[in-house]
């Protein structure tokens, strides 16, 4: 039985609204989190970055991803009854009305907008197309056969709004970060689907790890090559040193470790690969600023 602290308060619409953000599983927020304080230490260089950009963006990446997780279960709430490992979510089990999770989403949605508002007009503009990616993600499952890529490009436009937020404008590095995210998302959220595999093949849904089949985890590993690539190229445009190119180094080891974990297709090591995607983010997070 859980311990967290959320499972202990009492039944109701405030319990049920944190379980359904996630706030109980972090890890969503911690990988959304990374690319945001990425793209504000890169635009930074060769300064410092702003400590208040710094908390701009990672409470961004809270509210942003908590939002993504109510729309997702908005959309998929005749499918998660279903899924063994969705069945009890709030909106699935009943816990929760649609009013309420609507509400909460707008609710969020507005505090991601307050958030924005602090930053510069450009930073503005592009909050909306960022919106727009994270509501719509959940919806392309049903459509297209590569949504991880989707919200590759959802979690990589962070970055380039924090990027914005700082510089005041864009530039080729920026896109670079952009892909990076993009696709370093795209590989470990196969690695997420290879959990789901089965049950979503039941009910429907497409993935990556649907798409790829028994070559899961050689197009994990492309994904992840082509991650490396990108970030030697952000090396180079942004100028950074040995400390940077050694924290690539020690991402690229603990990718291999990851496919190595996985090679049996467990859940529980798929699980833990997932997972300690967050760590791979701190380590870039260390290159590029001390880099």
């Amino acid at each position: 039985m859980s311990t967290h602290w959320i499972e202990r308060l009492p039944a109701g619409v405030i319990r049920e609204s944190l379980l359904l953000m996630r706030v109980d599983r972090p890890i969503g927020t911690y990988l959304l989190m990374w690319p945001a304080l990425w793209g504000v230490v890169a635009a930074s260089k060769p300064a410092w970055p702003d400590p208040i950009m710094l908390l701009i963006f990672a409470l961004g990446a809270f509210v942003m991803r908590s939002a993504g997780c109510v729309a997702n279960d908005l959309a998929d709430r005749k499918i998660d009854p279903h899924v063994s490992r969705t069945k009890m979510r709030p909106l699935a089990a009943g816990r929760i009305s649609v009013r309420a999770a609507t509400v909460l989403l707008l609710l969020l949605l507005v505090i991601a907008l307050s958030l924005a508002l602090q930053l510069n007009f450009l930073t503005i503009k592009l909050a909306f197309a960022g919106a727009f990616l994270a509501v719509t993600y959940p919806l392309t499952k049903r459509f297209v056969s590569i949504p991880q890529f989707y919200m590759g490009a959802a979690f990589g436009w962070a970055a380039v709004m924090a990027w914005a937020a700082t510089a005041g404008s864009l530039a080729p590095a920026t896109w670079t970060l952009f892909f990076i995210t993009l696709f370093w998302a795209a590989g470990y959220d196969t690695l997420y689907g290879m959990m789901d595999r089965q049950d979503d093949l039941k009910i429907g849904v497409k993935s990556t790890a649907i798409l790829f089949g028994q070559f899961d985890l050689m197009a994990v590993g492309i994904l992840y090559l082509i991650t490396l690539a990108l970030l030697t190229l952000l090396g180079q445009q942004l100028g950074l040193g040995l400390i940077y190119y050694g924290m690539v180094v020690m991402s690229g080891a603990h990718m291999v470790w990851q496919l190595y974990d996985c090679r049996g297709r467990q859940t529980e090591r798929l699980l833990r690969s997932f997972l300690s995607n967050q760590w791979l983010g701190s380590i870039l997070f260390i290159g590029i600023l001390f880099g």
